[in-house]
């Protein structure tokens, strides 16, 4: 496939992981030579096509601020591959617990996956989960599909509840739509809460805020339950799971990854 038709390609795909996005645009960019114009154009229609992929961001913002960004973008995707944030997952969970999870999310399955011995109350928003059950199953994972409407029950009687990040700073994450129930509801049964949160999630704030703007923008055209995201404070984390380990949730789990790509935000209305 010709790059441009790469690009276009993975602008256009709905519904993949953000790690696949992650290096299918990886791919894309590092088999173009485009001058640097050229190059912060090809990102800038990849994020707005993708808002609120933290990790697609991360990379694009990295390589257009990088001085040997066709270099870089192959040690970006090496990086994202080599995550190691669902073995640390594993690593972390209680012998024999039982989480809770809402709709499809990726880096906690991995972590799921390689544990083994627990068991999943998955919880499920408008059949987002139905891929993960699926996931888990082909793995001889323990599960039990739930309706997201007995959260309050599930994250009772969970031990751990997993919410996936698509992008944190240190005061907000935005997250899969249902996770703010979870939350809230876990923290009424002090049952812990992790934010899993892989290669390329913590970004600086500014990139956040655009986030949320678009989000408020989207929100005015539509009812806000529409989105499959929302935006939720770090304060309903008990904790932080990343490539190196587990954290008690703070300013301090939560470092930036890459600079600020002004030239990849989008202006303000």
């Amino acid at each position: 496939m010709h790059p441009i038709e790469h690009l276009r390609y993975v602008a256009r795909a709905q519904g993949a992981d953000p790690a696949s996005l992650v290096e299918e645009t990886a791919h894309a960019l590092g088999s173009l030579h485009l001058d640097s114009a050229g190059l912060v154009v090809a990102c800038r229609r990849i994020v707005e096509r993708h808002p609120f992929n933290g990790p697609l961001l991360w990379l694009c913002s990295s390589v257009t601020t990088s001085s040997e960004p066709f270099e870089a973008v192959w040690e970006l995707a090496a990086e994202i591959r080599a995550d190691r944030t669902g073995a640390e997952l594993a690593a972390a969970l209680p012998d024999g617990a039982t989480v809770a999870t809402i709709g499809y999310p990726d880096v906690v399955a991995q972590g799921l996956v390689r544990r083994g011995d627990v068991r999943v109350l998955a919880l499920d928003v408008g059949h987002t989960a139905t891929g993960f059950v699926r996931h888990l199953e082909r793995y001889d994972v323990e599960y039990e599909p739930v309706d997201a409407g007995a959260a309050g029950s599930v994250t009772r009687f969970a031990d751990v509840v997993l919410v996936e990040a698509l992008a944190v700073d240190s005061d907000r994450a935005v997250v899969p739509l249902g996770s703010s129930t979870i939350a809230a509801a876990a923290s009424v049964w002090k049952t812990p809460v992790w934010l899993v949160a892989g290669v390329g999630r913590r970004l600086p704030s500014p990139m956040i805020d655009s986030m949320v703007e678009q989000i408020e923008a989207f929100g005015a055209d539509r009812d806000p339950w529409d989105l499959d995201v929302e935006v939720i404070s770090t304060t309903l984390f008990t904790d932080v799971v990343g490539p190196h380990g587990g954290v008690p949730m703070g300013p301090p789990a939560i470092v930036p990854e890459c600079q600020v790509a002004h030239e990849l935000l989008p202006k303000k209305r």
